[in-house]
């Protein structure tokens, strides 16, 4: 079999603007709202904020901003939000997608539960069509204060799936403002940051666009792990990946299934970049199971790579 292509992914214009800006929160469509609701409550602590029209529900941790939105539908993406606390972050990302030929538009106030000072949000479609949500800074008093064996500490990264990787790496590096941190050498997953933390972003070609690969919780330390596979064994949820450690970000992780069938990442250990201090260049990984998974190569039953497979 021929060896795949190599393709450098470039970083050009606004890469590198953004570095205090990370996820915020998530949107699915989903079959069944309320299945889905209580599961996320019993398996990850998630309480309803509030009721939404036509049936759906917001789900957080207690105060402040919350997580995800479920809507009823057919399972996908219904959208995502990242917090920009980058000076004058918000408006420049607005003025850099307008620029672009992007379409923005403000943000429903809805969206910004737990806003500081002035609320402040654009939403635009990215490549794949999918409203990206930009919003100024909010309270998160419910995150950051839990028994981290039984409730992650935080959202922490999303992995988008795409059909082409190029497009949304123009998008969010060149225009938005994040950084390649790492990618695979035959260009079908890269991994971007926007604050110190290895990647808030991440895409991998899964053969089509429009929906998550996965999404990812913070855990605080190698010891919660044991106890996440315990009681996720103990909630009949079965662990589908992991436990194991990524070569890009040098995480630790495990993997499990909402039951609308998303891919839910617990992670820890996230490698720090520092670029007020130091010079990176991404780096460019084998394509192979190896690098995915620096633990013996093993992958989840979705998860392909284009040499070692």
């Amino acid at each position: 079999m021929d060896k795949p292509q190599r393709i450098v992914l470039q970083e050009r214009d606004a890469a590198g603007t953004l570095t205090r800006t990370t996820v915020s929160h998530i949107g699915f469509s989903v079959p069944d709202v309320a299945a889905t609701a209580a599961f996320y409550g019993r398996v990850l602590g998630l309480r309803v904020h509030e009721q939404l029209p036509d049936g759906g529900v917001r789900l957080g941790w207690g105060a402040g901003h919350h997580v995800i939105d479920l809507v009823e539908g057919e399972k996908g993406l219904h959208h995502y939000g990242f917090e920009v606390r980058d000076l004058d972050g918000v408006a420049g990302i607005s003025k850099r997608l307008t620029a672009a030929g992007h379409a923005v538009e403000p943000l429903d106030a809805s969206y910004l539960d737990g806003a500081l000072g002035v609320p402040n949000g654009i939403v635009v479609a990215d490549p794949a069509g999918i409203p990206v949500h930009f919003h100024t800074a909010v309270e998160r008093q419910g995150e950051n204060a839990a028994d981290t064996g039984r409730r992650p500490i935080k959202y922490q990264h999303i992995t988008l799936g795409a059909d082409d990787v190029v497009p949304m790496i123009e998008f969010f590096v060149d225009v938005v403002g994040f950084r390649i941190s790492d990618q695979l050498e035959d260009g079908r997953f890269a991994w971007l940051r926007s604050d110190r933390d290895h990647h808030t972003l991440a895409v991998v070609n899964v053969g089509r666009g429009g929906d998550i690969d996965h999404y990812s919780y913070d855990l605080a330390e190698w010891e919660d792990f044991k106890a996440w596979c315990d009681r996720l064994t103990d909630e009949n949820v079965d662990v589908t990946w992991g436990p194991g450690r990524h070569g890009p970000g040098n995480n630790l992780f495990i993997f499990f299934d909402d039951p609308a069938g998303n891919h839910i990442e617990l992670s820890a250990e996230m490698e720090k970049f520092h670029d007020d201090r130091v010079t990176y260049v991404p780096r460019r990984w084998k394509p192979i199971p190896n690098s995915v998974n620096l633990w013996g190569g093993q992958l989840a039953s979705w998860r392909r790579t284009s040499e070692g497979n």
